[in-house]
């Protein structure tokens, strides 16, 4: 599956970190991971950190599907509002699927700082209304927020064009959000992983799953394989091709990234990342070194042909958007990229079992524009259920889900 166009910046400024070695031998282990990009990662740490002993399992090389295009913008606002996650399922859903993301930030920006040299930052998020009809929506938003002691502020049309030189109806301000290098964190921690026993291989193509009561048996294209108690699912997109079921649906996303900027000509910009409400959306977010990168236009398409001929032009289209929302900066392309971007329906990830498969598969769709803070979330659910623990989210994620709403 060809889930990337052009260059994306993370890949290009990177290059290939770390060599791991191909699957050669047959293996067993507690469980088995399918995926070595940031999901997979942050999931196999999860579990080896808690004396599982893991194999991870990728087929092209570690990093280089679409956590190489992410953007990685750390919210924990999700691109469905709260309240209208409230009005599909209840206040207490809406309730516990913020806060849980909310509190996936400060663990993700632990293991970063743990893992160290990942560009991590925490930063401000200012989501502003495109237009009239979409500000009262966002004042009904800021206000469910507010209440529920969510860190937000209100910002007038006043306070955008006095304070930040944006010309909009309002904004909701959030006080908590980060940026990541996504392909630098997930390499790092995979190289840690494999330093302290984790068996991590790259360019090994699962071609079967096996279950059975008591285990699940992956065969790689090469006929070697891995025996294991469980198994997880984390590689991205293509997860959705082990299902029968149709779970969620791919579109195409496109970005640019900067040369490096003056922090003068960065200004705000440089400590808060800025999104919109209309869909597609625009967003912009800042880089250690200095450049803004700039994403959106997503369309309904995921054709890789399709999607490699669009990306100039999509690049282009952003940067007009840009300029009309800051005359004063001259942002143009250094790297420009696209991706395929998977959406359900309610915007909320799937984490579990499916019963296509039973209890020994789990799946781990961090679909969505929260991706990274879903896999943190994700990776204490899944290892819950392979404890046989409750959690608090096991519901909420699960496949069940689609079958009632």
């Amino acid at each position: 599956m060809d889930l990337k166009s052009g260059y994306p910046f993370w890949a290009v400024k990177n290059g290939l970190m770390y060599a791991f070695p191909q699957l050669d031998t047959d293996l067993t282990c507690d469980v088995a991971v399918i995926g070595a990009g940031i999901t997979g990662a942050l999931i196999a740490n999860e579990l080896a950190r808690h004396s599982f002993d893991v194999v991870v399992l990728e087929k092209r090389d570690v990093c280089w599907g679409s956590t190489s295009a992410s953007t990685a913008l750390l919210q924990y606002e999700i691109d469905t509002h709260a309240t209208d996650i409230a009005k599909r399922y209840d206040q207490a859903a809406a309730k516990l699927a913020y806060q849980s993301c909310l509190h996936a930030i400060s663990e993700i920006a632990a293991l970063a700082h743990q893992v160290g040299n990942v560009d991590f930052a925490n930063c401000k998020s200012l989501y502003y209304a495109s237009n009239r009809v979409d500000h009262l929506r966002l004042a009904e938003e800021f206000a469910w927020r507010e209440k529920h002691g969510f860190p937000v502020h209100w910002l007038s049309r006043k306070a955008l064009k006095d304070e930040y030189q944006l010309t909009a109806p309002a904004a909701i301000l959030s006080t908590v959000a980060a940026r990541v290098d996504p392909y630098r964190l997930a390499s790092r921690l995979l190289r840690q992983m494999q330093q302290q026993g984790t068996g991590v291989f790259d360019r090994t193509l699962v071609e079967s799953i096996k279950v059975d009561d008591h285990s699940v048996q992956l065969t790689s294209e090469n006929g070697r394989t891995v025996r294991a108690k469980h198994l997880v699912v984390a590689n991205g997109y293509e997860a959705q091709n082990w299902l029968k079921q149709s779970v969620a649906k791919n579109r195409s996303s496109y970005a640019y990234i900067t040369d490096p900027l003056d922090k003068r000509e960065l200004g705000w910009l440089a400590h808060t990342m800025l999104w919109e409400s209309s869909r597609p959306y625009i967003y912009l977010r800042s880089t250690g070194d200095g450049r803004l990168l700039v994403g959106g236009e997503d369309d309904e398409y995921d054709i890789p042909s399709r999607r490699d001929r669009l990306v100039e032009r999509k690049a282009a289209k952003l940067q007009r958007k840009v300029t009309r929302l800051f005359p004063q900066l001259q942002l143009k392309p250094a790297f420009a990229w696209a991706g395929t971007f998977a959406e359900t329906i309610d915007g909320l990830p799937l984490f579990g079992p499916h019963p296509q498969y039973g209890p020994r598969v789990l799946f781990a769709l961090a679909y969505g524009g929260n991706g990274i803070t879903y896999s943190m979330l994700g990776a204490g659910l899944l290892r819950a259920h392979i404890e046989k623990k409750a959690h608090p989210l096991s519901e909420l994620f699960s496949f069940s889900r689609l079958e009632t709403k």
